[in-house]
């Protein structure tokens, strides 16, 4: 008894017996009758096996959530998908190598709804070196575009190539898409840079994942190395 009192049983004592005697309410099933538990919807006092009950059904509430997300970010990958797939044909079918940034531009814009695009590209042939595209591009611009092993997305914080943009006021976060022959994560130095802009300082952000950019990029330096 002295020591009962001295080291009274804790409600982790009890847990652990019930944890470890699974048999206990097989002696003592009238227990389970007894219980009675607070409800969190309707604060009242249910039984042990209602409340097993709603906690089923959250369960089974929650679980049908995630798979909605499931289906809609499936629905929204399609989408993408198609809309990659056809800005990948139109690359495809323009003839005119000079026209090409201006078409990419107009596309991501259109079928992207990215507010803001810019493309430079550097060491161009020379039938395209006066061409706005290739135009205003500094050294350090080129050795930044060169460091960049996967896109950069983030907030505006000075970039110079913000100053490519149409309106560079408007910019509040960037995606930088590295463009160099091969896959975007190659260490080959890159010949261009390509820029997407909004005024959602959340529509590009440093969490976001950016596998789905490094493919528009690689699209992107793909068909721009024919002014190369």
């Amino acid at each position: 008894m002295t020591n009962q009192l001295m080291n009274p049983i804790t409600e982790d004592d009890i847990a652990n017996y019930l944890a470890n005697t699974p048999d206990f309410f097989e002696r003592h099933a009238e227990l389970l009758a007894a219980v009675h538990l607070t409800s969190p919807h309707s604060k009242r006092a249910v039984s042990l096996q209602e409340r097993q009950a709603e906690m089923l059904r959250e369960k089974i509430k929650a679980l049908e959530h995630r798979v909605m997300d499931m289906i809609r970010n499936g629905n929204e990958n399609v989408i993408l998908s198609d809309r990659m797939l056809q800005w990948a044909r139109d690359l495809f079918q323009t003839h005119d190598a000079q026209a090409l940034p201006e078409q990419i531009a107009h596309a991501l814009k259109d079928q992207f709804s990215v507010p803001q695009v810019a493309i430079r590209v550097w060491d161009v042939a020379p039938a395209f070196a006066a061409a706005p595209f290739a135009q205003d591009v500094s050294q350090d611009a080129k050795l930044f575009a060169s460091s960049l092993r996967e896109p950069f997305c983030g907030v505006n914080s000075g970039f110079e190539a913000v100053n490519w943009l149409p309106e560079p006021q408007s910019a509040v976060s960037l995606a930088l898409l590295p463009l160099r022959p091969g896959l975007s994560t190659s260490a080959a130095p890159a010949f261009g840079m390509l820029v997407l802009a909004s005024p959602d300082a959340q529509r590009f952000h440093s969490g976001m994942g950016t596998d789905f950019l490094e493919r528009m990029g690689e699209l992107a330096s793909a068909a721009l190395s024919r002014l190369r």
